[in-house]
């Protein structure tokens, strides 16, 4: 059993903070809203705390899934920030998608209180957090890694040690550049079946099975022909991350054409009032245009 505090309750927290505390871990949890911690508390056990740094007192590893680079930064370094209730020898897993900047100040800021950084990003959805099936890609010390690296297998098939700081963050980056090309490509082809009088659904089973197969193909097609886009990652979510890729993208000298542009359907879809749709909604904007 290790006691952990966990930060941010969100569509993903909180199910991996479920499944923490039911491996037979001792969790605390933090929300910015209370009664979302309250309410983790009555279904899970465990105990809430009313800051992060409260949470993280005692605790060997702190874990957090929060918004953005604000956010982090808030849990971690804020008046009543997690860091300065950590003890020397602690771990804290960042499970946000946030910049590779922010990771490594994060990851120098803890190394002088003598407390490890490993950055987690995580992919799935809200079912692959719900299922314990999330794909996890770290970053930092070695050593750290090893030691967390066993309680994120609770609610992960797959965690992987790809590099120094900020590596994870950067694969992280590979994986929404690699799902915005998708999600449009899958978007096209839906949208061509249904004006050349196709049924998309058999479609989809045909093709799903040869070399245009994919995730997004498999678990999106069937919401997407029935105009529902409730069920994923909201684009306001993806406009942030897509802007962390062009950002480094920027810094490193890689080119992002395709990128670039998806991002720019996606400001429509939120010009449309899409913004909490979920990222399946690209072909939302191709039937708007006839």
């Amino acid at each position: 059993m290790t006691k952990i505090a966990f930060l941010g309750l969100g569509v993903m927290g909180y199910p991996m903070a479920g499944h923490l505390q039911a491996a037979g871990h001792d969790v605390t949890v933090y929300n910015r809203t209370a009664s979302k911690a309250d309410a983790w508390v009555a279904a899970h056990g465990g105990a809430s705390a009313p800051t992060p740094h409260e949470a993280a007192i005692g605790a060997e590893l702190v874990m957090a899934c929060v918004g953005n680079d604000d956010d982090l930064r808030g849990v971690c370094l804020g008046p009543d920030g997690a860091f300065d209730g950590m003890q020397s020898g602690s771990i804290f897993v960042d499970h946000t998608t946030v910049s590779a900047a922010v990771t490594r100040a994060l990851y120098d800021a803890a190394a002088v209180r003598e407390v490890s950084f490993v950055d987690a990003p995580i992919s799935g959805g809200q079912a692959g957090a719900e299922n314990a099936q999330l794909s996890v890609m770290c970053g930092g010390d070695q050593a750290a890694y090893d030691r967390a690296e066993t309680v994120i297998d609770v609610y992960a098939k797959l965690c992987r040690r790809i590099g120094d700081s900020g590596a994870g963050q950067m694969t992280k980056m590979c994986n929404q550049i690699a799902i915005a090309g998708l999600v449009q490509g899958l978007s096209e082809a839906l949208h061509f079946a249904e004006k050349a009088g196709l049924d998309g659904a058999a479609v989809v089973e045909v093709i799903s099975q040869g070399a245009a197969g994919s995730w997004q193909m498999s678990n999106r097609y069937q919401t997407m022909l029935a105009d529902e886009f409730e069920h994923g990652f909201a684009v306001d979510w993806m406009r942030k991350d897509l802007g962390i890729c062009l950002d480094a993208a920027d810094e490193n000298g890689a080119s992002l054409p395709v990128t670039a542009l998806i991002d720019q359907f996606y400001k429509d879809i939120q010009k449309m009032g899409g913004s909490r749709w979920d990222t399946s909604s690209l072909i939302k904007r191709l039937q708007s245009m006839g």
